[in-house]
């Protein structure tokens, strides 16, 4: 596998450079595309804007997910409602609908959010509404006696969840979850309408004052793409660490 990613990267590599790329005004403009430099106002921008929006959106839409996923499962009708109702809003319009709702609606009643916050929150509501049903699948997956014999020997609540419940769920939820991660990365690109520097804007900023596109957007395109792949390393090894006690199971078993 290795060695045919590197035949087709090196013929990739050198399929760009026939195309008479300008490599040096890449040169020039990658540090700031890396968010090495600092925007004229002294914020952060670039790749390290994108991953501070990506990694707070993460954060939220957990919480999100988790609230949203009990109180799918919930008995009470109230809290079931209530999850029900917005998980099927977020996952049944679009996103980018939702950025322009949050940044440009809300402040026709007052609610007057920044580009960032508004970015932030319209990804954790949106990945969260998505978060909440593979967070619930995972529970669901957890046979249903296990709980029942952890109470029957006087365990609590909190115990039964974080360590018989959860340990075995993850395994099923770490896969889509990354996958929704890894989207939710890209899609931090939509915060570009708002005017945040993040790497999408600089890419066509850049493109369009030296009307070279195709070497600016294919730059962002190989960030993003190797940003994709650290979130895949990181995914593999939390799907192998939560998968070791149902592969000995299963060894065990056999």
């Amino acid at each position: 596998m290795q060695l045919t990613w590197l035949g087709l990267l090196t013929l990739l590599v050198s399929l760009f450079y026939n195309l008479g790329l300008d490599f040096g005004l890449i040169g020039e403009k990658l540090p700031f595309m890396l968010g090495l430099r600092l925007s004229p106002d002294g914020f952060i921008q670039g790749v390290a804007l994108t991953l501070l929006i990506t990694v707070v959106s993460m954060v939220i839409s957990l919480v999100v997910a988790v609230l949203t996923a009990l109180g799918r499962l919930s008995s009470n009708a109230l809290a079931f409602g209530v999850a029900t109702f917005y998980a099927s809003f977020f996952r049944g319009t679009p996103l980018l609908v939702q950025v322009l709702i949050i940044y440009l609606a809300l402040p026709q009643f007052g609610i007057v959010l920044s580009g960032l916050a508004s970015g932030i929150l319209a990804l954790s509501l949106n990945y969260g509404a998505y978060l909440a049903e593979t967070i619930r699948a995972g529970i669901l997956s957890v046979p249903r006696g296990q709980g029942e014999a952890a109470m029957a020997l006087g365990l609590g609540r909190g115990v039964i969840a974080f360590k018989i419940i959860a340990p075995q769920a993850m395994r099923i939820i770490i896969p889509p979850a990354g996958g929704h991660f890894i989207s939710m990365l890209k899609d931090s690109s939509l915060v570009s309408i708002m005017g945040l520097w993040e790497l999408n804007f600089l890419a066509q900023s850049y493109g369009r004052a030296t009307y070279h596109y195709m070497e600016m957007l294919l730059t962002a395109a190989a960030i993003y793409w190797f940003l994709s792949i650290g979130l895949e390393l990181v995914q593999n090894r939390l799907e192998k660490r939560f998968g070791r006690g149902f592969a000995a199971d299963r060894q065990g078993g056999a």
